[in-house]
């Protein structure tokens, strides 16, 4: 009877602290992505470790135009509630479980000159998030894959990035001849376009 009770107490004890170690590793999880889980002392330092040092920019030629894509030809966004150069982002919690923040220091592929200022601001927790033309850059987890603009013009408020603030011309290796300008022909679909900033 007394090695049941013994046994019973060690029980319990291995499970209230397996059960304190799955809380702190879903709050470092949640502080990885930016999000507004709390965080215990150790996840600034694993969400800074786990993220890219750099992020690769590129355009990718979408049915809407010459866009704004990441390193896998991910359409990128913009958010309207975001202010311009405000150095913070506005898409915190439950938002960036739709639209991720693009995270590391942006620079462009090779062989690409973007007319856009390329930059970083940093999110709670230590994220470094990239930013162009001073607007902190985000993806859709709605887009089906490379090139899937669907994102574009939701709420009113998520826009892609065309047009003459992304380049002045195509760029080689995007699917379109070289001499073909970007700066207009649809790309501003639906107001959509990033003439808006």
């Amino acid at each position: 009877m007394r090695k049941t009770g013994l046994a019973l107490a060690a029980f319990g004890a291995l499970a209230v602290f397996l059960s304190a170690c799955g809380s702190n590793s879903s709050s470092s999880a949640g502080a990885a992505y930016g999000g507004s889980t709390a965080t215990s002392a150790a996840s600034p330092m694993t969400a800074m470790a786990s993220q890219p040092k750099t992020t690769v920019l590129t355009i990718r030629k979408t049915k809407i135009g010459y866009v704004l894509a990441n390193a896998r030809g991910y359409t990128l966004y913009w958010y309207s509630r975001d202010v311009k150069g405000g150095g913070r982002s506005a898409c915190t919690g439950q938002c960036l479980s739709t639209w991720p923040a693009l995270t590391g220091k942006p620079a462009a592929v090779s062989g690409i000159k973007l007319n856009g200022i390329l930059g970083t601001i940093t999110r709670p927790g230590g994220i470094v998030q990239a930013t162009y033309n001073g607007y902190p850059l985000y993806t859709y987890a709605g887009d089906s894959g490379p090139g899937a603009t669907t994102g574009s013009g939701i709420g009113g408020v998520w826009h892609v990035i065309t047009g003459h603030v992304l380049t002045s011309s195509v760029p080689r290796g995007t699917g379109g001849g070289s001499s073909t300008s970007s700066g207009s022909g649809g790309s501003g679909s639906g107001g959509s376009g990033g003439y808006g900033y």
